[in-house]
C-alpha cells in the first residue's frame, strides 16, 4: 500500500508589501533586503485567518473531490486562529464536513514535512483513504513591524496537497529530526489571538543560517539514501523559502543545479509552514513537474526541526 498526491492548491492574500513599502516603516531598503535574503515583496493578510487561507487553499485542492468525502485533515501552522479549536477543525467546518478526524501539528517551518509524514503514516495504515495536509500561517500578527531584521522576511499564505491511498507509490521517503537546544535561536515567546498582543517572533539571524543549511543538506541526503535515489535523480528540488543565500547553499552542496530548484521567494517571502505546498502548487501548475517526476522537498525551521520528504508525482 502506498501514497499518491492527487492534486494541490494554494491561497496568498490580496494585499502586496513590497521592499520599497518596507523603506518607509523601518531603517532599510530594496537593496539591502534583496541582496541579503532575494526577496522583492510579501503577501500580508488584511483581516483573512490563517483557517480562512487554509480552507481556500483546501478547495483549490479538492476541485475534482468533495469536500464531505475527506477523511483526514491535518494543517502545519504556527500561528493558529486560537490555542483551541484547532485550525484544523476550523477548516472542518468551513468545508462543510462533519467525517473527519482533524488536528494540528506545530513544528514551525518544518511543519508541512511533518505533517505530511503523519498523514502519511495513517494512510499506510488502511483505516483512512485520504487526506488534506495543509501548511497554513499568518505570520503578519506575530511580527514585529519595527524590528527591521525579521519584518523584511516573513509573509502570510497557505498551501494544500489532497492525499489517497493507492497501490502506487507516490511519497517514496521521509526523514524527519529536531534538536531543542537551539530553540532559543529562533522563537516567539507566547503566542495569543488578539490583533496587539505584545509578543513576536525573535531570531538569531547568522546561527540560524548556518545551521539551517548544514541540517537541510545532511536530511537531503539521508533522504535520498532511502529512497535509494542519487541528487542527479531529482527532477526538481523545493526547498523552504527562508533566504535565496541558503536556498543557494544547500543546493550547491547537493550538487543541484539552479534550473532545477524552485523559488518563489522573491514574491512570498518566508511562509513558514506554507512556503513549501505554495511552491509545489505553484510548481505543476506552472509545468515545471510532470507525472513520474521526482521532486525533493526540504525544510528547517524553529525548533530547531528539520525534514526532508522524497515524492513521485
Amino acid at each position: 500500500m502506498g501514497v499518491r498526491l492527487v492534486s494541490t492548491g494554494s491561497c496568498l492574500p490580496d494585499k502586496v508589501l513590497s521592499n520599497f513599502d518596507l523603506e518607509k516603516m523601518v531603517d532599510t531598503s530594496d537593496h539591502w533586503i534583496t541582496t541579503r535574503t532575494g526577496i522583492r515583496e510579501r503577501r500580508i493578510s488584511q483581516g483573512e485567518t490563517t483557517s480562512d487561507m487554509a480552507t481556500e487553499a483546501a478547495f483549490k485542492a479538492l476541485s475534482s473531490t468533495s469536500p464531505e468525502e475527506v477523511e483526514l485533515i491535518v494543517v502545519a501552522t504556527a500561528t493558529p486562529d486560537a490555542f483551541f479549536p484547532s485550525t484544523a477543525c476550523k477548516v472542518q467546518s468551513k468545508l462543510g464536513n462533519k467525517r473527519a478526524v482533524a488536528f494540528d501539528v506545530s513544528a514551525a517551518c518544518t511543519g508541512f514535512i511533518y505533517a505530511l509524514y503523519v498523514a502519511d503514516s495513517i494512510l499506510r495504515s488502511k483505516d483512512i483513504k485520504n487526506a488534506l495536509v495543509i501548511g497554513a500561517e499568518r505570520f503578519s500578527k506575530i511580527v514585529n513591524w519595527e524590528d527591521r531584521s525579521t519584518c523584511i522576511l516573513f509573509g502570510d499564505g497557505a498551501g494544500a496537497v489532497y492525499l489517497e491511498a493507492s497501490e502506487d507509490e507516490g511519497i517514496l521517503a521521509f526523514d524527519l529530526g529536531a534538536d531543542g537546544s537551539y530553540g532559543e535561536l529562533l522563537s516567539v515567546p507566547s503566542v495569543g489571538s488578539n490583533e496587539d498582543f505584545p509578543f513576536f517572533v525573535k531570531m538569531k539571524g547568522n546561527e540560524v543560517f548556518k545551521i539551517a543549511v548544514r541540517t537541510m543538506v545532511e536530511s537531503a541526503k539521508r533522504v535520498l539514501e532511502k529512497a535509494s535515489l542519487k541528487a542527479e535523480d531529482i527532477s526538481l528540488l523545493i526547498p523552504h523559502q527562508a533566504n535565496l543565500r541558503i536556498i543557494n547553499a544547500v543546493a550547491q552542496r547537493l550538487n543541484i543545479p539552479q534550473e532545477k530548484v524552485f523559488v518563489n521567494l522573491d514574491k512570498y517571502g518566508n511562509t513558514s509552514a506554507a512556503s513549501i505546498p505554495i511552491a509545489l502548487d505553484e510548481a505543476l501548475r506552472q509545468g515545471k513537474l510532470k507525472k513520474g517526476d521526482l521532486v525533493l522537498l526540504v525544510a528547517f525551521g524553529g525548533g530547531f526541526t528539520w525534514g526532508s520528504c522524497v515524492i513521485k508525482v
